[in-house]
């Protein structure tokens, strides 16, 4: 029998899809939000914080919040061949944050390079099967993008 566990972040971010045909080549934010999917088995060793826990909530918490929303949170996000953002936004100067990304930033592209980055830190203390299952983006509180591991 596995467990699955979600815990989330929210950030104020900007970002834009510079080549799509409506509103959304323009720059704009959303409130986002960040959800891991955590999946496994509950920790069985005796005595310990986390027993009966797939894992803590709050090192899910640290993590997200340090890999996630510590860097994207009151930033803009931009695809790196975006020239146009990317001046723009030089104009406000090096306390901007600007946040480039090797891809254009939709809630999709976002979502699996959140799972990149929070994967390499999800690890079990107590020997308990523990993988990171999926990455959830809310981009609005009706737009969903999911990033799942492969089989």
């Amino acid at each position: 029998m596995t467990t699955r566990i979600r815990r989330w972040v929210e950030t104020d971010t900007g970002h834009r899809v510079p080549n799509h045909n409506s509103k959304c080549r323009h720059m704009h934010g959303h409130r986002y939000r960040w959800e891991a999917e955590l999946e496994g088995d509950v920790v069985e060793k005796k005595g310990v914080s986390e027993e009966g826990m797939l894992m803590d909530f709050s090192d899910v918490s640290s993590i997200l919040n340090t890999v996630i929303h510590d860097v994207v949170d009151h930033a803009f996000l931009v695809f790196e061949d975006d020239s146009e953002a990317i001046h723009a936004l030089s104009i406000l100067g090096d306390e901007h944050r600007t946040v480039l990304m090797p891809f254009i930033p939709t809630a999709e592209n976002l979502a699996k390079w959140a799972f990149d980055q929070v994967d390499p830190l999800i690890t079990s203390s107590y020997g308990n099967s523990l993988f990171l299952r999926a990455f959830h983006v809310r981009e609005t509180p009706k737009s969903w993008a999911s990033w799942v591991r492969p089989d």
